[in-house]
């Protein structure tokens, strides 16, 4: 497979009965921080193709639950990705976010992750390590509890 040059962040959430919103995070294996998942993506899939593909590798988030696209984009310096791949005038690759609603408690992790954890927004945000991954959240929790 071809990497393609674009990432994916996407933030698992689940409502409980009572209403309240749940943000899945994940501890990196190799890091020891927290982010939500992240991945590239592969040939010609499109940003929401590969971000089902990533949700369902990392987490065993069906393919078919429902994503929201947000309007947050991030860069990433490729460097930190997998290097010059795409030539010496390739220095960031665009990041897609997505939240997607999950209906269990209970995700599947991949080796990339020690762990995950449910957190309320507050929690999540201070957690995160990444500016991005607290600016998607900040616009994911801003639309789920705005409306």
């Amino acid at each position: 497979m071809t990497r393609a040059p674009f990432q994916v962040l996407v933030l698992p959430y689940r409502r409980s009965r009572d209403g309240e919103i749940a943000y899945a995070i994940f501890r990196r294996t190799d890091a020891e921080y927290w982010q939500g998942i992240a991945g590239g993506g592969e040939d010609n899939e499109s940003p929401l193709e590969a971000a089902r593909r990533e949700a369902f590798e990392e987490a065993g988030i069906n393919e078919s639950s429902r994503f929201m696209k947000l309007d947050s984009v991030a860069t990433v310096p490729v460097a930190g990705v997998c290097g010059f791949k795409w030539g010496p005038d390739t220095l960031v690759i665009p990041e897609y976010c997505y939240g997607v609603e999950v209906e269990c408690e209970e995700l599947t992790i991949c080796c990339e992750h020690t762990s995950f954890k449910w957190a309320d927004f507050e929690t999540a945000s201070r957690e995160l390590h990444w500016d991005s991954n607290r600016n998607a959240l900040w616009e994911l929790n801003h639309r789920l509890t705005s409306r």
